[in-house]
């Protein structure tokens, strides 16, 4: 259990006692206006506490106000948020605008990650931070004036090479990173701050959150924590993989805020993020009922679930909350879902196999990591996920990248075997690994390529 202090968003009190509170993040550029605030109402009237938008640049960030204003018009006072990479002065500009601004400790100061070695003494170690504290100090002064939130959001994949060398590019490497902000913000007595620990692995995503919390705790700070599995994909797939993770840190009194990332309408989101939170709650009055039990079939401890449910969405949620701390702790190595409603075996197979496989236990198919549409989004991505998955779907235990610009692209996909990129509009690197093995393919063309790469590999003697 992590009580968090609670802290205020514009009008809105996030951790503490309050209810965990849900958001999402527009797909639209953030210079088009109209688009935009249609898009923050859509998700705001879909039940969002708060909405981020993307903020590449100063223009995006003064144009933050423009779209603010008008959905105030419209009735709506809604925090915004600002995401910003790579460029300070951005957030610095937006911390003057909307209530809360996002910035990624891995690249604010750091440049982006080459995943190259970086040996640096500890003298020069230091140094470093410095430098960092410096140029935190503007965001910390303008934020205090302005009474604006500050999430430091790491994720996993987009850490410094300073931190990757150190610490590796492990949930530890994203808990320190996190870390290292937080001392800075204390120093400069900056309180009004949110935490995150994101991967597109539910694995991942619970050990570095949890190391994140011990480390909180041990130097007595207890800021809110938001909770998301990033590149979640879409579908079933992605609906399970964020119960699995956000439901297991739920369940643990861990967290404040949510974000399901998926690659549909960010309005989706929403409903989906209300039903983890639901179950989440109910698995943490009554672990242990009727509709659960371990027990040990065929040698193996086996989690076994019963149901009475005709939903296939609201079953993939369900068993993925109730399994995830089971199955994320090594309680149980095997899963059954029995269902007594309507759907088929077929689709309570899949759910199992999906929960499974998101746990790590047993990979029965291919893993597809595929960003939540934003700004920077240089295709449709949702075709584009689409194609990837009917080209590659006679193929089991991949794990392959769709991902929509470059921004996210070859870090946060560093685990995967295969990522097909955005570049530029109607452009896409092809990667094998880390490495971008075929830069600016045509669109049309990308797939059949990303395929011709694969089956080349496939065919390759092992050993």
């Amino acid at each position: 259990m992590f009580k968090s202090s609670p802290i205020k968003i514009g009008s809105l009190l996030l951790g503490g006692d309050n209810p965990v509170r849900l958001q999402s993040m527009t797909s639209t550029d953030t210079l088009d206006t109209l688009p935009s605030v249609t898009q923050c109402i859509r998700i705001i009237e879909a039940g969002a506490d708060m909405v981020r938008l993307t903020t590449q640049g100063i223009r995006e960030a003064e144009n933050l106000a423009i779209i603010r204003k008008e959905i105030r018009k419209a009735g709506f006072d809604t925090p915004l948020i600002a995401d910003v990479h790579f460029n300070p002065k951005v957030a610095e500009v937006a911390a003057r605008l909307v209530e809360k601004v996002r910035i990624n400790p891995g690249n604010y100061v750091d440049k982006r990650a080459s995943f190259s070695t970086v040996d640096l003494t500890e003298k020069e170690y230091n140094s470093e931070l410095e430098k960092i504290h410096g140029r935190l100090l503007p965001l910390i002064r303008i934020s205090t004036e302005n009474g604006t939130a500050i999430r430091v959001g790491v994720n996993h994949g987009s850490l410094s090479d300073r931190i990757m060398t150190r610490y590796g590019n492990t949930p530890k490497g994203m808990a320190i990173s996190a870390m290292e902000f937080i001392r800075i913000f204390d120093a400069g007595n900056f309180r009004n701050l949110v935490l995150s620990m994101k991967s597109s692995n539910s694995l991942i995503m619970i050990e570095a959150t949890m190391l994140l919390v011990e480390m909180m705790k041990e130097e007595g700070f207890s800021f809110p924590l938001h909770l998301g599995v990033t590149e979640a994909g879409e579908g079933e797939d992605g609906r399970i993989r964020s119960a699995l993770g956000i439901g297991a840190l739920l369940a643990e009194g861990i967290g404040d805020t949510i974000r399901v990332s998926l690659s549909e309408p960010p309005e989706r989101e929403i409903p989906v993020a209300r039903s983890i939170v639901k179950h989440s709650l109910l698995y943490k009055e009554s672990p242990v009922d009727k509709r659960a039990m371990v027990y040990q079939k065929d040698g193996v401890r086996t989690l076994r679930l019963a149901y009475s449910e005709d939903d296939a969405e609201q079953l993939a949620i369900r068993a993925s909350v109730d399994s995830s701390v089971v199955l994320t702790k090594g309680l149980a190595k095997d899963l059954i879902i029995l269902n007594d409603g309507c759907l088929s075996k077929d689709t309570i197979r899949s759910v199992t196999d999906g929960i499974l496989q998101a746990a790590r236990i047993r990979i029965t198919r291919n893993d597809y990591i595929s960003c939540p549409t934003c700004g920077r989004t240089n295709f449709d991505l949702a075709d584009a996920v689409a194609r990837v998955k009917k080209a590659t779907s006679h193929i089991k235990g991949l794990k392959i990248a769709i991902m929509g610009c470059v921004v996210n692209g070859p870090g946060e996909m560093a685990d995967a075997d295969y990522g097909y990129v955005g570049a530029a509009k109607g452009l896409v690197h092809l990667y094998k690994g880390k490495e971008a093995v075929m830069k600016n393919v045509p669109e049309e063309e990308a797939v059949t390529k990303l395929l011709g790469i694969i089956n080349k590999d496939r065919e390759l003697p092992k050993g």
